[in-house]
């Protein structure tokens, strides 16, 4: 395959929940208009994060790049955070440029401080990104300290539509995290709360969609 131009890459935009497609196709539209990106959905995998076993998950999520890879994909970006390990086995896989939804939050929130703040509103998130935050700062020789918390119910008011509910559930558990120096919002779904957040709250918000773009961007430009 050709190297592409950033200009004229084309992107496999793959979600576990249709919440997430919204924001990252406002993300490309503001970031990265050129991009021609296509979007790939299984919204069973939530459903399956607890019932599937873990090479079932795996095997789905590398079939997912290597449908990506045979649609023309250029680079491919998944929007799902809780299923690290099985976008790694996708990633080692397909010879892709793959990203995992929070890793560019994750190496922009070290540069921010030693306590960081994670707030997610599906529960599942929570332990592996903790742990993905955790090893990547071992990796930089850095020592941090990870605050996990649920936003409760913001994930089902969004669902069913109520994003008046999910934004209050979401700005009301970052003032509840405590003393931190950076907050980090779990899922693309909630990129739409991240400025009013930031009013709420005194420590900088970062929000994936935005650096994922810019990261994954930069990746296939240096490609």
């Amino acid at each position: 395959m050709t190297t592409p131009t950033p200009h004229h890459a084309r992107i496999a935009r793959i979600h576990a929940t249709p919440l997430s497609i919204e924001p990252i196709r406002d993300a490309f539209a503001r970031l990265w208009p050129e991009a021609d990106c296509f979007d790939l959905l299984d919204d069973s995998l939530p459903r399956d994060r607890t019932g599937a076993g873990e090479p079932t998950l795996r095997s789905r999520f590398v079939a997912l790049s290597r449908y990506a890879q045979l649609a023309g994909a250029h680079g491919i970006l998944y929007t799902c955070s809780a299923f690290g390990p099985e976008i790694e086995a996708a990633r080692a896989a397909v010879p892709l440029p793959t990203l995992k939804p929070n890793e560019a939050m994750f190496a922009e929130a070290l540069r921010h401080g030693s306590t960081i703040g994670l707030l997610a509103t599906f529960e599942p998130s929570l332990a592996p990104m903790t742990a993905e935050l955790l090893a990547l700062a071992a990796s930089r020789g850095l020592q941090v300290q990870v605050r996990p918390h649920l936003a409760e119910g913001a994930f089902e008011a969004l669902a069913r539509g109520d994003a008046q509910s999910h934004d209050a559930s979401v700005i009301a558990a970052a003032r509840r995290i405590g003393r931190i120096d950076v907050l980090l919002l779990a899922q693309f779904s909630m990129a739409r709360a991240r400025a009013a957040v930031a009013e709420a709250i005194e420590v900088p918000v970062l929000a994936s969609p935005d650096s994922a773009v810019v990261a994954l961007r930069a990746a296939l430009a240096a490609a």
